[in-house]
């Protein structure tokens, strides 16, 4: 069975987990023809490996910390932090504390077919590494 996704004008919460963050999953909360958002929980020492997407990406860490891998630096991500990735750039994530993320991937078309050329992020769970 598919997971739910928002409709156009339904609010969406994305506060922190707080106390409940460690057993929080991760999942999709919008997906469209162009647009696709997802919450990424990532618990302590998990990772999700180096991957890139044909999309533009913003990351916003919403609570936790992570270390981000992109560009060829590491960088440490904090609550309210927002980066933004150009689309087929490399990027990996390391929790460095129990962390949640807002991600959003701009999903773009093949200017020949019109078909999209990429998906997200793949594995949701954060519980890979």
């Amino acid at each position: 069975m598919a997971l739910p996704h928002a409709q156009s004008g339904q609010l969406i919460n994305v506060r922190p987990h707080g106390n409940e963050l460690s057993a929080a999953p991760s999942r999709a909360l919008v997906k469209t023809q162009e647009l696709e958002v997802m919450r990424l929980v990532l618990p302590a020492g998990k990772t999700m490996p180096a991957h890139q997407v044909p999309g533009e990406v913003t990351l916003l860490c919403l609570e936790g910390a992570v270390e981000l891998q992109a560009h060829g630096k590491s960088q440490v991500m904090r609550a309210g932090d927002l980066v933004y990735l150009r689309g087929n750039e490399p990027h990996a994530l390391r929790a460095i504390e129990d962390a949640s993320l807002l991600h959003t991937i701009l999903l773009k078309r093949d200017s020949k077919d019109g078909n999209l050329t990429g998906r997200g992020a793949g594995n949701l769970t954060g519980r890979t590494g």
